[in-house]
């Protein structure tokens, strides 16, 4: 992970971009390892962990509706989560994370290791729902990963729009 997450930062820090989080099943693991990075500091602008549905709401402006239609573990509040930050910390990008780590708290709809990643950037937001496998400690590592990983995605796409 050191490389993937050295040339994300690296990315960010070149391209003269800024990144904020929104984090619910992370915990802050993703910003903490962005903040890993020396340098880091030019271009992380803050990070929330939302676990609560009013955390979300009252510090990312997700909607009640979104949550309760759609549930904190979905496309739609991890798309709201990631615009909502981006907006509050006026940052290039806003990235987000919500799911369920386990062991506990799944269903059948929404099983262990189900997690909604996005990422806000200009006019667009990606969104990816993983099914992660393997202990609470994994699939909170994996969603960090991957969540990195689009924001490399979104970075590269940003950079061939100009």
């Amino acid at each position: 992970m050191t490389n993937d997450i050295t040339e994300v930062v690296k990315e960010l820090i070149d391209g003269s971009y800024t990144v904020a989080t929104a984090e619910s099943c992370t915990g802050g693991m993703i910003a903490s390892t962005i903040v890993d990075y020396p340098g880091a500091s030019d271009c992380f602008n803050e990070g929330y962990v939302t676990y609560s549905n009013e955390a979300k709401m009252k510090n990312l402006n997700v909607s009640e509706d979104t949550l309760i239609k759609y549930g904190a573990v979905s496309e739609e509040t991890a798309r709201e989560m990631a615009m909502g930050v981006r907006n509050k910390a006026s940052a290039d990008f806003g990235l987000s994370s919500t799911g369920i780590a386990g062991p506990g708290g799944g269903t059948k709809e929404k099983p262990v290791g189900l997690v909604y990643i996005a990422c806000a950037y200009g006019d667009k937001c990606l969104v990816r729902k993983l099914q992660l496998k393997g202990d609470r400690t994994s699939v909170r590592r994996q969603t960090t990963e991957e969540a990195l990983l689009l924001l490399e995605k979104c970075i590269i796409d940003l950079e061939g729009e100009n």
